[in-house]
């Protein structure tokens, strides 16, 4: 095969992503450059929604001048995984979720809205502070990749800056 026609073969898959809508979130009027700086979160009023708060916070940034509100609700729940002989759990799940909704403050329009869910686990085999440990590490992991589904969503919205 000739130089040329590997040359096309290899733009090809970049063509077919041009024609398609395809835009870099964070190129020339992309999403993420309208959401940058510009997302007020709802006040957290509790642990989890502050750890996700923050979260989504260090993703976005905080806005000097919001264009956007972002309101947020978070369920969690623990399950038992694993029991000893003992009849001791030793292994829990930590399963959350979080309902959404991006709203333009200029408008009041409801801009995009979902929920994302998702879950971790820790082990609760050591004393009783290695068991507390885990169990807020497994929090804190939960909500940063609820806070990561939150953003990517958002991002796929087609905003403009």
């Amino acid at each position: 095969m000739s130089l040329p026609k590997r040359r096309f073969l290899l733009a090809l898959p970049l063509l077919a992503i041009a024609a398609c809508g395809f835009q870099p979130v964070y190129g020339t009027g992309g999403s993420g450059a309208a959401l940058q700086n510009s997302v007020q979160v709802d006040a957290p009023d509790d642990a989890f929604t502050y750890m996700l708060v923050r979260e989504i916070e260090t993703r976005l940034g905080r806005p000097d001048a919001p264009r956007y509100a972002l309101a947020l609700q978070i369920e969690t729940r623990e399950e038992g995984l694993a029991i000893d002989s003992a009849d001791n759990t030793t292994r829990y799940n930590l399963i959350g979720s979080a309902d959404f909704a991006l709203r333009d403050l200029g408008t009041g329009q409801i801009e995009t809205s979902g929920k994302v869910e998702n879950f971790t686990g820790y082990s609760a085999t050591g004393s009783t502070v290695a068991t507390l440990a885990a169990e807020r590490d497994a929090q804190i992991r939960l909500m940063t990749m609820l806070a990561d589904q939150i953003v990517t969503r958002l991002y796929a919205t087609n905003l403009t800056p």
